[in-house]
Order: structure tokens, then C-alpha cells, then sequence
């Protein structure tokens, strides 16, 4: 790494900046270098369509990693949550921090809680996840589809336009914004995508260039072990269950004390639903941590069985 000063990919919303910022100040104080911000422009970011029109999985990372590719930033940040399952040829994932809090969260008018909402409130959310385990709820609620970033979103309920909307409480959280929730929801209501909450650092992977040897170390003293294993279970199951992070599947992954303090457990849960949400799959399973990925596998084939892959796969009532 030659250069004095390292250059990282970022999305230009405001969550996507305040994301980087914070890798950044830890990447300076760590190497001792300036990290300059290159705002890079994806195809979510210049298209109110529907994700799931505009090419679902990968649209908030797929020019990051071109410009990655091409050598124009030397590493970038994503939210977890959007990166494809499967590995990109040429980058590694170099760094998963500690983890946000993953939950949902919901901002709605006069504070109200989603049980306080009358049957037909309006709420807001762009996807299918959300909307599905909203209306496995039972609370008689519209769900309304919405587009654009936390603020346009939060504008929505100020403006009576919508009764609520539910995002990520990490989102919120990263603007400084915790104080405009009125519920976090808890996971038996809805659980959050898998890998919510989370961040991936990614940078070139080295096929042996000391400089991409060198990035790949000092980014990994970035790294959280349990909150990388737990979203790798995670996405696992997603994977398993042949889905995108557009699909009506919900995972939470949490690291628990095992039976001794050297062999820390993984509870795994998930839900698969129709897009209606009048039917869901929900399962849950336990074991080693070090046997994430392969935990997230089994769960995703106990949920086939059950019949999760032909739920994601019916249109809304």
C-alpha cells in the first residue's frame, strides 16, 4: 500500500456515509493514514423502482466492487445485509465488525406501538420481509411499499402520508436518530434480515500482491469473531434456501454460553413466509459456533422440508 492515503468506497446516502465514517476513524487510528471517502453511485441508489425490478440481490454493491475491481478505491464498505450470498471473484471479505443491534424498529405518529395502530394504518417499508411478517401479525394493517433513504422515509409519517414506517434499528441508530422509535420489535414479531445490523469491509483479495496481502492484515484487526460467525450461519441459510436479501426470510443468529466458556453455543432461528404472510415456516436450531455455516445449512433443508421454498414463491393475496 504505497499510497499515503487509502482511499474507501462508500454509498453517498446519509446511513451509507455514517457507516463509512466510523470504519474510517478506526481504519486512521489503526494504520495511522487518512482515509479519504469516494462516493460511489449503485444502481439502488439512482432507481425508486422496486429492489426486486432493478435486479434484487447485489444492487447497492455491484459498483462498489467494480470500482474495487478496477482499482479506483482500495477498500469499501457495504451493509451486510445486501452483499449476494455467494463469494465475488477477486474481493474477500476482509473485516465483519461488531454487530449493531439487528432488530426492527418501528417509527410511527404520536409514538404509537404497533399493537396501539388500528386495523387499515398505513406502514410503510420497501420490503418483502417486513411486509410479509406484518401481515402474518394479524393487526388488519395496509402495508404500504416505499422506496428512498431513513429521512424521506421518516418525512412520510410527518406528513400523515403514512401511520408508520419499519426500519433498522442499526440505521437508526448510526444517524443518531434512536430517539424517533416507538417500538423496537422484538424477534418473536419480526425477525430482521439476515445479516442485519452488520457490516462487510471488503477490499481485493491478494493473488499474491504484498499490498492487497497488507490491506487484507491490517483490516483484519477489524474483525469480530462471533458477530462473523453468527451472520455467516445467517447467510448460509439464505443460501440454503436459494433466496435473495429481497425474499420473505428473516434470521437472527445469537452467540450464547455453551456449557463451558470455551465451547460458546449458536441459537439459530429464521422465517420463511408467503408474500401474504397467512403462511410462514419457523424453525430454530442450536449448536457449536464453530459449526455456523453448516448449522445455517440444516436449518435451511429442515425448512425445505417443511415447505418454506414453495411459501416465497406465492404472490401477495
Amino acid at each position: 500500500m504505497s499510497r499515503a492515503t487509502l482511499r474507501l468506497g462508500t454509498r453517498g446516502s446519509a446511513l451509507a456515509l455514517a457507516q463509512a465514517r466510523v470504519i474510517a476513524g478506526t481504519v486512521e487510528a489503526i494504520a495511522g493514514r487518512r482515509v479519504e471517502l469516494i462516493d460511489v453511485r449503485t444502481a439502488g441508489d439512482v432507481s425508486d423502482e422496486p429492489l426486486d425490478r432493478i435486479g434484487g440481490t447485489g444492487v447497492f454493491v455491484g459498483a462498489l466492487r467494480q470500482a474495487l475491481l478496477a482499482g479506483e478505491v482500495d477498500f469499501a464498505v457495504h451493509s451486510l445485509k445486501d452483499l449476494p450470498t455467494a463469494p465475488a471473484p477477486g474481493l474477500v471479505v476482509a473485516a465483519v465488525p461488531q454487530r449493531e443491534d439487528p432488530r426492527d424498529a418501528l417509527v410511527a405518529r404520536g409514538g404509537a406501538r404497533l399493537a396501539d395502530l388500528r386495523p387499515g394504518a398505513r406502514i410503510g417499508t420497501g420490503s418483502p420481509r417486513r411486509a410479509a411478517q406484518l401481515r402474518a401479525l394479524g393487526y388488519g394493517l395496509e402495508v404500504a411499499p416505499v422506496r428512498g433513504n431513513v429521512d424521506t422515509r421518516l418525512r412520510m409519517v410527518r406528513s400523515g402520508q403514512l401511520d408508520g414506517v419499519v426500519v433498522a434499528r442499526a440505521g437508526l441508530a448510526r444517524l443518531g436518530r434512536l430517539d424517533e422509535i416507538s417500538e423496537v420489535l422484538d424477534p418473536l414479531q419480526m425477525l430482521p434480515a439476515p445479516g442485519q445490523g452488520a457490516l462487510a469491509v471488503e477490499c481485493r483479495d491478494t493473488d499474491g500482491d504484498p499490498a492487497a496481502a497488507e490491506m487484507i492484515g491490517l483490516l483484519a484487526r477489524l474483525d469480530d469473531s462471533d458477530t462473523r460467525a453468527v451472520v455467516a450461519a445467517e447467510r448460509a441459510l439464505l443460501a440454503g434456501l436459494e433466496a435473495g436479501c429481497t425474499a420473505p426470510v428473516g434470521a437472527l443468529g445469537e452467540a450464547v454460553d455453551g456449557d463451558d466458556e470455551y465451547s460458546p453455543e449458536l441459537y439459530l432461528r429464521a422465517v420463511a413466509c408467503s408474500a401474504d404472510g397467512s403462511r410462514c415456516v419457523r424453525l430454530s436450531t442450536t449448536g457449536p459456533l464453530a459449526d455456523a455455516e453448516a448449522l445455517g445449512r440444516k436449518l435451511a433443508a429442515e425448512m425445505i422440508a417443511e415447505g418454506a421454498g414453495s411459501l416465497m414463491q406465492e404472490e401477495p393475496a
